[in-house]
């Protein structure tokens, strides 16, 4: 067995002596082509390109590369997989999904691309743990794109827009690897689907039994989570939990307890009337639309940072309706500022502090200022969790 890794002198250091102990040869620097002659099976992070690693094999003698997703699933013994995927709002109902078939009684594992990988409840089921009812697993393109036998009894693709273009070819092949998910089904599985995605199961010619989803604020009137868009991931997480015996009642009482995740619309305080949202999550444009989309009260957003691509203009209408000002910070000034300065006003500071403190500035009773960047967040922060915290840490005082 060979690690490749660029950087191993950040290897935990009990790994590097289970590596040793278990004859793991670990290679630093750059990838070579040498490095994957006579490999049977190649697993890449998820954050690995296969389009960048294809080019570094030999012709002919290709290994079989798969997801580590992949490689877990070949491991289990039946377990039922309930598996959620989507642009925006899949660790949300991913969550919802685990709460209601909790709610139910049932043992569920969480994970997937929602921080948990599946190899760890292989690992944990040979060292003891009981088999779970259902295995609830987020799974991003990432996964998807290297998951070839992969078999969901219930999969659902909650919407596509335009992401990660950076990483795949192009929407052609981000559409192609989220469809993945389904490829393995057949009528004993339940393919469920957002509602613009109308078609797209007879396009790319799903066979299993298909359902579609859509926003339903009377279904469970008293969830706390903020916007219409989380009545649809509700409803999203209803339709597949039904498949394993959940009941409206225990569906209900899930989701009047179930609490906004950190980052994703997170009510972090209200202060003079102004409530202030974490939003770290919205790395999209998509995302952006959706977020302004979930307040009646006026917006002061804070945007900015590393972005990822998208139509600037297409936002104005929800731009002019929802919001009040926009303080942008860090990266993508000169792409922002040019979409929007003719519409509602613009500013720009270095960091998010000191954005922030501008609108704190312009702020009133009942209004809102949304931290929803639309945009990664490698500018100025190691992911968004921490673009959140520290957001989190400035209104609060508690730094």
């Amino acid at each position: 067995m060979r690690l490749l890794e660029k950087r191993p002198e950040t290897l935990p250091s009990e790994f590097t002596v289970w590596a040793e102990s278990e004859n793991v040869e670990i290679i630093g620097g750059e990838h070579k082509t040498e490095y994957f002659r006579d490999a049977d099976i190649l697993i890449p992070s998820p954050g690995a390109a296969v389009s960048m690693i294809r080019p570094l094999l030999t012709p002919g003698e290709e290994p079989e590369i798969m997801a580590e997703t992949e490689l877990a699933w070949r491991q289990l013994e039946g377990e039922p997989v309930l598996a959620v995927t989507g642009t925006s709002g899949k660790t949300t109902t991913t969550s919802m999904c685990a709460a209601m078939l909790e709610a139910q009684g049932l043992d569920v594992f969480l994970g997937g691309n929602i921080g948990t990988p599946l190899s760890e409840y292989v690992l944990a089921r040979a060292a003891g743990r009981p088999r779970a009812d259902v295995l609830a697993l987020e799974l991003s393109s990432f996964q998807l794109q290297t998951c070839s036998t992969l078999k969901p009894r219930v999969a659902v693709l909650l919407n596509i827009s335009a992401n990660h273009l950076d990483y795949h070819k192009d929407m052609k092949e981000y559409i192609e690897a989220k469809m993945r998910l389904f490829r393995c089904q057949d009528t004993t599985c339940l393919a469920v689907f957002g509602p613009g995605l109308r078609g797209l199961p007879e396009r790319m010619n799903v066979k299993a039994r298909i359902s579609y989803f859509a926003s339903d604020s009377t279904r469970f009137p008293d969830m706390q989570l903020i916007g219409p868009h989380n009545h649809a991931n509700a409803e999203a997480a209803w339709q597949a939990c039904k498949e394993f015996g959940v009941t409206p009642e225990h569906a209900r009482k899930a989701m009047q307890a179930f609490k906004a995740l950190p980052h994703r619309l997170e009510r972090i305080a209200e202060s003079g009337g102004v409530l202030y949202v974490n939003d770290s999550k919205c790395t999209t444009v998509e995302a952006l639309k959706v977020a302004l989309a979930s307040f009646e009260r006026p917006v002061l957003l804070l945007a900015g940072g590393r972005f990822k691509g998208g139509d600037l203009n297409a936002l104005k209408p929800v731009l002019k309706k929802h919001v009040k000002a926009v303080g942008l910070y860090g990266a993508s000034r000169e792409i922002f500022e040019p979409a929007w300065k003719d519409i509602l006003p613009v500013s720009w500071d270095e960091t998010l502090r000191s954005a922030l403190a501008r609108l704190r500035g312009l702020a009133r009773p009942g209004d809102v200022v949304l931290l929803a960047p639309a945009t990664s967040s490698y500018d100025q922060y190691k992911n968004y969790l921490e673009r959140g915290d520290d957001f989190r840490r400035a209104v609060t005082g508690q730094d």
